[in-house]
Formats: C-alpha cells, sequence, structure tokens
C-alpha cells in the first residue's frame, strides 16, 4: 500500500510539473468519454420517452392481422380472414379480453370547397377510441345507431381539421369522400406524431361499416386487422392465448397446423423499439470508443517521452535501491492518474452536456450511474493497457546506462 501511495505522489508531482503536456494528454480521453455519457444518457431517455409513448396510446393492446399460408403446397394464398364475428367471438368467449375493434384503413381523398387532400381515412367500431385511447377534442362521435345504420358520419383529425378547413370550426360541415357526402361530427384530440414518425392526427375516422360500403367495398364483416384490449397488463399474456384459441377454432386450424393469423402486443412493439434503440447505442458508444482508442495511444505515446526524459531520474532510483517492479508501478500509475484525470472530467462534462440537450430537446435525460461507473472503469483500463508498455520499458533500463544520460 506504501508503495502505491508513494507512486501516486510521485504521478501527481510529475503531472503538476509539465501541465501543458497532461492537459493535452488527457484530451483525447475527456472527449471519448464525454461521448460516451451524453450517448449513453440519450439513448435510455429516449428508449424512456419511446415506451412511454407507446403505452399512452393503447390501453394493453394485442393487435391481431390475417396471415398467408401454403395451401396444397401450392403458391401462398390467404386461407382465411379475419372479420367483425370474430371479433365478438373472443370478446365474448375471452374472459381476459375487455374489449376488440375491427380496423380497416386506405389511403383516400377528401373534397371540401375547392380544398382537396390525401390522407388516411380509417373504419372502426366505437371501443376502438378506448383500446387506442382516442378521445373527441371538439363535437362528438357516433353512435351504436349509426354503426348499425351505416351512416355518412365521420371525425377527423386535427391536421385534417387544419388542412381542409384552417381556422373554420369543421363540426356540422359535410365533406365529400370518393362520391359520398359525409358529416363531420367531431374533431378528435391530438396525438402529435407515433413512435414510428408517422402523423396520428392525419386521419379521417368513420364506422367500419359505413367504410366497407363507401370508401373500400369488401364483404360485411370483413377487417384488415382486429385489436384488442386485456383488462390490465398482466393479463396480456393469457388474453394473447386466449385470443389465439378462439381464432384458431373457428378457423378450423388442426394442432401442428400454421396459423392464418399473426398477433402482437404492447410488449412485443416496446421490445423491439428497446431493441433498435439499444443498437443506435452500441453504434455511438463505438464511435466513441474509436476516441478513446486514440486517447489511449496520446497517453502511450506521451508516456514514453516522459521516460525517454526521465531516463536518468530512473537510473538515480535504481542506483539507491529501487526495484524494477517499484518502476514498472511508478509509471503505470502515472499513466492511469491521466487517464483517470481524463475520464473524470469528461463524466463532468458529459452530464453538463447531456442535462443540456436534455433541456433543448425536452426530454428527462441525465448520466446514468451505470454509464458512469463504465467511464470510470474504462478510463483506469486505458491507463493499464496503454500505460503498460512505456512503464515496462522504464522498468527494463539499465541502471548504469541510465545514470550515463544527459
Amino acid at each position: 500500500m506504501s508503495m502505491l501511495l508513494g507512486a501516486f505522489r510521485l504521478a501527481l508531482s510529475a503531472i503538476a510539473r509539465n501541465t501543458t503536456r497532461a492537459v493535452l494528454t488527457v484530451l483525447g480521453i475527456l472527449i471519448g468519454i464525454t461521448a460516451v455519457v451524453v450517448v449513453s444518457a440519450l439513448a435510455e431517455s429516449t428508449s424512456s420517452a419511446v415506451a412511454t409513448t407507446i403505452d399512452s396510446f393503447a390501453a394493453n393492446a394485442i393487435y391481431v392481422w390475417p396471415q398467408p399460408v401454403q395451401a396444397s403446397g401450392a403458391r401462398a394464398k390467404f386461407a382465411g380472414r379475419l372479420t367483425e364475428s370474430d371479433m365478438r367471438a373472443v370478446v365474448r368467449e375471452a374472459v381476459s379480453v375487455g374489449a376488440g375493434a375491427p380496423f380497416l384503413a386506405t389511403q383516400g381523398q377528401v373534397v371540401y370547397g375547392d380544398k382537396n387532400v390525401q390522407t388516411t381515412l380509417i373504419g372502426v367500431l366505437l371501443p376502438y377510441y378506448t383500446i387506442r385511447r382516442y378521445s373527441i377534442a371538439r363535437g362528438e362521435n357516433w353512435t351504436e345507431n349509426d354503426e348499425l345504420l351505416k351512416t355518412k358520419v365521420c371525425v377527423v383529425g386535427a391536421t385534417v381539421a387544419t388542412k381542409l378547413f384552417g381556422t373554420e370550426d369543421p363540426v356540422g360541415r359535410t365533406i365529400r369522400i370518393g362520391r359520398s357526402p359525409y358529416r363531420v361530427l367531431g374533431v378528435l384530440a391530438s396525438r402529435g406524431s407515433s413512435a414510428f414518425g408517422d402523423d396520428q392526427d392525419d386521419r379521417i375516422m368513420m364506422p367500419a361499416g359505413s367504410y366497407r360500403a363507401r370508401v373500400v367495398h369488401m364483404p360485411p364483416g370483413r377487417a384488415d386487422q382486429l385489436m384488442f384490449s386485456a383488462h390490465s397488463a398482466e393479463t396480456v399474456d393469457r388474453a394473447k392465448e386466449q385470443i389465439a384459441n378462439i381464432l384458431r377454432q373457428r378457423h378450423h386450424i388442426e394442432d401442428g397446423a400454421r396459423d392464418d393469423f399473426e398477433m402482437r402486443t404492447q410488449a412485443d412493439m416496446r421490445q423491439t423499439t428497446d431493441a433498435i434503440m439499444s443498437m443506435l447505442s452500441l453504434f455511438g458508444i463505438a464511435v466513441a470508443g474509436i476516441s478513446l482508442l486514440v486517447g489511449g495511444v496520446g497517453v502511450m505515446n506521451i508516456m514514453l517521452v516522459s521516460v525517454a526524459e526521465r531516463t536518468r531520474e530512473i537510473g538515480i532510483r535504481m542506483s539507491i535501491g529501487a526495484r524494477e517492479r517499484d518502476i514498472l508501478v511508478q509509471f503505470l500509475v502515472e499513466a492511469i492518474v491521466l487517464t483517470l484525470i481524463g475520464g473524470v472530467l469528461g463524466i463532468v462534462v458529459g452530464s453538463a452536456g447531456a442535462l443540456g440537450i436534455g433541456r433543448a430537446l425536452d426530454l428527462a435525460m441525465a448520466p446514468s450511474a451505470r454509464a458512469i461507473g463504465v467511464a470510470v472503469a474504462t478510463s483506469a483500463f486505458i491507463g493499464t493497457v496503454f500505460g503498460f508498455l512505456p512503464a515496462w520499458r522504464a522498468a527494463k533500463l539499465d541502471p548504469i546506462a541510465a545514470l550515463r544520460v544527459e
């Protein structure tokens, strides 16, 4: 322990004698550690924000799509389709499912006066609003009676309302979708962009029956997708299993045969986005690692220069009894102290940068304890690895030859 304390004191005095060189030495480490701290904080805050956004836009949702299957070894085709009858059977029989709704969507032209815009046209039933947590900001929604009668009514998103009506109140106005006039009952509460970047306010929603009858002609009850919500987050997996069993029974799928539908939950979507964010974070840290590598090479070069300049000092220490191990530890500790100084400064600068970026982007960014721990460990590791060669070279100097150096 006394040897390490002595080496530490010698390292500090050597750094103090050459402050300019020390500053240049730690600069590369400082930049690399700063980048690691900022990238880690940004990745964690963004991942958390995306997960929160996904959860806020749906209530324990489970999504079901039709899936192509092989028919008699020939080309793939859709052997089965999803229908509102499937949806009603699931809601009736699956005890863990709270609500269900069909979903149909296409792109279409909408006309009001002299304005003509393209937007997403969506056909749903009222439970969809509960599942996807949509609400009406102005006006009102349609009724179950409108769904039964396939009434030509709709609600519009905030983006569509602005494009078509400007500052005019859309409620009660009549727009034309295809060849049919639709009365606007209300305006959806603004939701902004989804986790995948699409504008959730650029849409018009109407009863599913009205959609099938006038927007995209298809058989009654047909759905592009079915959406369900479990009673709670704890029952999502159980609800998913119950939905799958009911659909297999209704579609006459034998044991071991491939399902003609695919299912995903909110948790699946979060896992996908978390994986993407983790890959981006690793890429950013890898780029920052290049700065650390360059900084480590800089530390090694400066330490080699320091050994050359202090050869006579090394010879004197050896002549009065210093062992090779003492010289090795002295220069190794000096290299580690240099990199730790760079690491600590990098943590300070990176933390300040993360907080500043968080305020600018309106994100709850803060350096994590894990990132700080990794930064400190990385600094010490770089000092050990890149400082070993100069320290070993100093320890192997011949004392007689070292004393002769002027």
